[in-house]
């Protein structure tokens, strides 16, 4: 499934500015609230220009106090707005746990569905620029295991845009990851496969539809955000070799659409499961057994391989952290493997 085509082209940090400023024209209740948003446009740029178009009373920097300002939108939106909180980095989420995980993501089902939270949580995730550990993890699974949240991973801008406004439309509170490393952000190095085009006009791209980001017929690669670019990347160097690899971009987790990736590996016989989020009890684990369950129907080639971060803190060291997090190399040699092996 190929993105849209259009005349110009944004990046995702563009996309997403301009998915929350056109809800906000559309919508009065919409505002947007954190740290760094109003004059500053977001330390990664997914609110630039917003203050001078809506004014501070729509666009409003907080405190550093995320429990504060998470459990403000959790208020306001139970009383009918439709707030957008931006939580700066996912590592912050340990200050503010409470009003997530027992607040915005309990209170609807504890109410009966009497009371609906539109809350769209956003936060910048992954490493790849060696800020360490306390600022450089994806943690999306961490989330994906509590029930109440829905959780969006855009891989490119065109999604970035129609999955941020789906999200501000949706009832339901919603937790939205960016990675910073396809942000399209000037000052840092990004994968440039991110950057689309996307139309003028809003449009929605419906949760729990994955994308076909890469067709082929040997190996299937699931994957989400940046791990998308590496993987689409990892696929043109194996193609070198003859390998065919299918990349499948999840685009959401929570809903999860288990079916396109059962097509797909059914199709290919090989699973790959790229993730930079840590690889145990995570995404690569819930993907696997996935496939698993569905042994009867789908016939494997070679055992299923996963890719992730090992069981420690993202290191601050660059050869470290290229090392702890997967590559694009890595993800080939992977590849290689499971052309090389098979089922007993």
């Amino acid at each position: 499934m190929a993105l849209a085509t259009g005349t110009r082209t944004l990046t995702m940090a563009q996309a997403i500015s301009e998915a929350i400023g056109q809800e906000m024209e559309r919508d009065p209740s919409v505002f947007v609230m954190g740290e760094d948003i109003g004059k500053y446009g977001g330390i990664f740029s997914a609110t630039g220009g917003l203050l001078d178009r809506f004014g501070p009373e729509r666009i409003m920097d907080t405190p550093i106090s995320e429990s504060a300002f998470i459990g403000a939108a959790t208020g306001a939106a139970a009383e009918g707005m439709r707030p957008i909180a931006e939580l700066m980095f996912v590592d912050f989420f340990g200050v503010c746990m409470d009003q997530i995980y027992n607040h915005l993501a309990k209170n609807t089902y504890m109410s009966g569905g009497r009371v609906r939270l539109p809350v769209v949580l956003m936060t910048a995730i992954g490493g790849g620029y060696n800020d360490a550990a306390q600022h450089s993890q994806c943690l999306y699974a961490t989330f994906a295991h509590m029930p109440g949240l829905k959780i969006v991973v855009p891989s490119n801008a065109y999604d970035a845009k129609g999955l941020m406004v789906s999200a501000i439309r949706d009832d339901n509170p919603v937790f939205y990851f960016f990675h910073k490393g396809i942000m399209g952000l000037p000052w840092m190095a990004y994968f440039e496969g991110s950057t689309t085009p996307v139309p003028e006009q809003p449009y929605a791209v419906p949760f729990g539809e994955a994308r076909v980001a890469r067709e082929g017929g040997d190996v299937t690669v699931v994957a989400v955000s940046q791990m998308v670019q590496k993987a689409v990347l990892a696929a043109e160097e194996a193609a070198k070799e003859g390998i065919s690899a299918e990349v499948i971009d999840l685009r959401t987790l929570v809903p999860l659409d288990a079916e396109s990736v059962a097509r797909s590996v059914d199709k290919t016989g090989r699973l790959l499961v790229a993730d930079e989020d840590y690889l145990n009890f995570g995404l690569t684990g819930e993907i696997a057994a996935l496939v698993g369950e569905r042994l009867g129907s789908i016939k494997l080639k070679a055992p299923i391989k996963r890719l992730g971060v090992p069981g420690t803190p993202i290191p601050y060291s660059r050869p470290l952290e290229q090392a702890t997090i997967p590559q694009v190399g890595h993800l080939v040699e992977a590849m290689r493997g499971l052309m090389t092996t098979s089922v007993a």
